[in-house]
């Protein structure tokens, strides 16, 4: 009998979580050079390409930088068929650049609304719940008293996988000054309605930059821009540094007791060495012990070539 190489399960399910495209219509590059659709397309290939199959794919807002039907439409035709072949659910998120009525009708197929664009997903049993964070002609966040209400009760039947919420802004605080201008009012109230209830974790966007946190139990998971990010660290004189870098979606792993998000590079990734899958039936059959000696062995063996390599001898 093969024995295990982790002492945890394979996660039952996993989401690909990606946000702040910021799509222009008419294939229109954002700032005149920033081509968002192919950095998408380039991620999504990868992920078709290595296997890993997530249920859904989570977009959490600004998905079209002024609300174009045109740029909806073509994030639809780009994502769909990727969606198709990973067998995955897609889930449109709003976002403070988006407008509800051609994201209601061009990515929802639903009709023209003003109301707030809130939706429950089952994903095979991990219910996602879709929240409309924006506020009609401003760029910070709110959530209504009826928003608060429908989610208590929505949240009052627990989920046989538990619940994430998919949300644009950001229930965290952030160290960037000026993004406390634009971020979700009145964020306790959220954290209250959320109290008790089966939320497992929150995933957002907004902020251009990845981070994480954690905050009553509840891990809060913001994927970086996948059009351009703020340099954290930019000059001292600079209020805000955009930068051409930075990209990434997260994968969020579901494990039974545990969420675990790991980032994924939207970008060109230089390879610096590559094992072969073909043995890894051959190494599940060693013993633990066997498996550590022989890794030891050869990444001892690795380390020693790549230091003679850089000394040149």
């Amino acid at each position: 009998m093969k024995s295990p190489l982790s002492q945890h399960p394979d996660p039952g399910l996993s989401v690909l979580h990606i946000s702040d495209t910021h799509l222009l219509g008419h294939d229109r590059l954002l700032w005149g050079s920033i081509d968002t659709a192919a950095r998408l397309t380039a991620l999504l290939e990868r992920v078709v390409a290595s296997g890993e199959r997530p249920a859904a794919l989570v977009f959490t807002g600004d998905l079209a930088d002024i609300g174009e039907v045109e740029a909806y439409r073509d994030l639809r035709d780009g994502v769909q068929p990727f969606a198709d072949a990973l067998g995955a659910k897609v889930i449109w998120v709003m976002g403070n650049h988006d407008e509800r009525q051609p994201f209601a009708t061009t990515l929802l197929d639903e009709d023209s609304t003003t109301e707030a664009l809130d939706r429950v997903y089952d994903i095979d049993g991990l219910r996602i719940i879709a929240l409309d964070t924006s506020v009609p002609g401003f760029h910070h966040g709110e959530l209504s008293t009826a928003q608060h209400d429908w989610l208590k009760d929505i949240l009052a039947t627990p989920a046989a996988q538990g619940t994430l919420l998919a949300m644009h802004h950001p229930p965290i605080p952030t160290p960037i000054d000026m993004m406390g201008v634009i971020e979700l009012d009145d964020q306790a109230s959220l954290w209250q309605s959320i109290a008790g209830s089966d939320v497992r974790g929150i995933l957002a966007g907004h902020l251009h930059y990845s981070t994480f946190a954690a905050y009553q139990g509840i891990p809060v998971s913001v994927a970086a821009a996948m059009c351009y990010n703020i340099d954290m660290v930019g000059p001292a004189d600079t209020l805000l540094s955009g930068v051409d870098a930075g990209h990434s979606a997260s994968l969020v792993s579901v494990y039974p007791e545990q969420l675990v998000f790991s980032s994924l590079v939207a970008g060109d990734l230089p390879v610096v060495f590559a094992q072969a899958k073909a043995r890894l039936d051959e190494f599940r059959e060693w013993s633990p012990e066997r498996r550590r000696a022989v890794f030891s062995d050869k990444l001892s063996e690795f380390n020693q070539g790549e230091q003679a390599a850089q000394s040149g001898s």
